[in-house]
């Protein structure tokens, strides 16, 4: 799947694919680049010269972007479009980056990027100003249309557009669920009742996860047990990804890593889980070696040709809430940036124009399983699966709380990804856990100065 580099505080980056897988002031991210101040749509000009768009090849597939690319390239015969892409693209570009020499757009997602690292490192573009009045090909305000708004990396400041609405959540197979008589989780007590069902039935261990790629348990599960710990509010994200003073060692905080700590001595997570990267985790989950697993909106489309016959996918955006507690969305959004060296940045905006419509969430949700964020109305779409309408159905309720995007600087949140795996395996305690975020988070600051 994508690894996004999304921690559990804030992206979500991260949107961590995020492997399968993003969302993190400085005085070294306040020398911005050059605001964007032209507000007029570029899709009016007649586009020429080169555009150059890169994307990773992960979860999402590349099917939607050949696609939308060609119907773009259609529209403008006079632009030539170079499509850079592939499974590996983020590392082999860094060189080109680094030497000042990028893409104009990029699809900031996959194993190896991370939007609050590229702009603490001043290599995208400000865009602030021409988000404020840009409209996409059908007229709307990018804006108004949007689930989830841009994250400010600076206050008042927007440097990327999240493309990709998903979710991190619980997944499941309805039918297995049925079959053996265990109930659907809808929150944490029901959730601990029905893992303590299936051990006790001995058939598959009850839960399962990415432990090569800790950033699914915790955009899946840590994540919203800290916001419903924080009696809902989600505020609570926005402490995390300013990195303030304290919070890593907070009362919600301490209480949501309880809830980890309580699968492990439990004994529901499976013990292979902190070996596994997302494929076999994925692939254990399919084949009902375990009943449940923390995953992304993209596990439906990364492994379509690996689901069984009669699997029928079940999600819930969150399992922490108390009795009766609204759910929890932890999005996993994938930004779009420019890139502040861009070439032809006219064409780049275009292209965000052109895709930030109802008809391309209708062709983004029928070619990769997933949500674009854009809100749309997918429920009649026949090509459309029940998982990715189910999770339209949720986004769109006023009984679902959606999150800001978590994001960290990649440094700090490699030490949450590494923290969180020792917790779960009884390495260390939720102590240790905290002030290993909490002296990564001071040094964070301290380079921010």
């Amino acid at each position: 799947m994508k690894s996004i580099s999304v921690s559990l505080m804030g992206v979500m980056v991260t949107v961590g694919l995020l492997t399968g897988c993003s969302p993190q002031n400085a005085k070294k991210e306040a020398s911005a680049s050059p605001a964007v101040t032209n507000a007029q749509t570029a899709a009016t000009k007649e586009l020429t010269g080169e555009l150059e768009i890169q994307y990773f090849v992960g979860g999402y597939g590349d099917a939607w972007w050949k696609q939308s690319i060609d119907e773009f390239q259609k529209l403008n015969p006079k632009l030539k479009i170079t499509q850079t892409a592939g499974p590996q693209i983020n590392e082999q570009m860094k060189p080109r980056w680094i030497q000042g020499n990028p893409p104009d757009l990029m699809f900031i997602n996959g194993a190896g990027s991370n939007a609050r690292q590229m702009f603490i490192d001043n290599q995208l573009m400000d865009l602030t100003d021409w988000l404020k009045d840009a409209k996409n090909a059908d007229g709307e305000k990018i804006l108004d249309v949007l689930f989830s708004k841009p994250e400010e990396y600076q206050p008042g400041k927007t440097y990327t557009l999240p493309l990709v609405f998903g979710s991190y959540g619980t997944f499941y197979d309805k039918a297995e669920l049925r079959k053996n008589g265990w109930n659907e989780p809808k929150d944490w007590p029901s959730f601990m009742d029905t893992l303590q069902k299936v051990k006790d039935s001995g058939k598959m261990a009850p839960y399962i996860h990415t432990g090569v790629y800790p950033q699914y348990i915790i955009g899946g599960l840590l994540n919203s047990a800290i916001v419903a710990a924080n009696g809902s509010d989600p505020a609570i994200i926005n402490k995390i990804n300013a990195l303030e003073t304290g919070v890593f060692k907070s009362e919600p905080v301490m209480k949501a890593l309880d809830k980890l700590i309580e699968l492990n001595t439990k004994g529901f997570i499976e013990g292979s889980s902190s070996a596994l990267n997302h494929t076999d985790s994925q692939m254990q989950f399919l084949q009902h070696k375990a009943a449940f697993i923390p995953n992304g909106l993209w596990i439906e489309n990364e492994m379509k040709k690996d689901i069984p016959a009669g699997f029928e996918f079940g999600f819930i955006p969150s399992v922490v809430q108390d009795k009766a507690g609204k759910s929890i969305v932890i999005p996993s959004t994938a930004t779009m940036g420019i890139a502040k060296k861009a070439k032809n940045p006219d064409a780049a905006k275009a292209y965000l124009q052109y895709v930030f419509t109802k008809k391309q969430a209708l062709a983004w949700a029928e070619l990769t399983g997933s949500v674009l964020n854009v809100k749309a109305d997918l429920s009649k779409a026949d090509k459309v699966s029940a998982l990715v309408k189910q999770a339209s159905t949720y986004f769109a309720s006023s009984d679902v709380i959606i999150a800001p995007i978590p994001v960290l600087p990649e440094e700090l949140f490699k030490i949450e990804k590494d923290a969180t795996l020792a917790l779960v395996t009884g390495k260390i305690n939720k102590e240790e856990w905290a002030k290993r975020l909490e002296d990564g988070a001071a040094k964070q600051r301290e380079k921010n100065k």
